[in-house]
């Protein structure tokens, strides 16, 4: 069965199937990607919780940072979120996203009860 939660016209915020919880693309609001980050990463975390899923279950992650001179920046706060020992798969790569003002977007995909 699949379970589609915050359903619009165009996505969902949450679908979940055979035990995977798959989270639309998460920004954050913020001047710098260090607050773009720490804001998606709390949409994130509030998703996983309505999803019954937690970041220590979090199986794989996608971040598309607007510029890659922010990888170091955006992964001090990540390395300081991820509890310890529940590191995910994760890429990160370049992108343009959908508004000149966001420079990161995080794509989760997590285990959930």
């Amino acid at each position: 069965m699949i379970e589609r939660i915050d359903t619009g016209p165009r996505m969902s915020k949450i679908v979940k199937h055979n035990g995977v919880a798959y989270l639309c693309g998460q920004v954050g609001d913020g001047a710098t990607v260090a607050e773009q980050t720490r804001d998606c990463l709390a949409r994130v975390e509030a998703l996983l919780e309505k999803a019954g899923s937690s970041p220590r279950q979090i199986l794989q992650a996608i971040v598309w940072l607007a510029d890659m001179k922010d990888f170091d920046e955006m992964n001090e706060v990540w390395d300081a979120w991820v509890p310890e020992g529940h590191a995910p798969a994760r890429a990160c790569g370049e992108a343009r996203l959908a508004r000149p003002d966001l420079k990161v977007e995080i794509i989760v995909t997590a285990a959930c009860d």
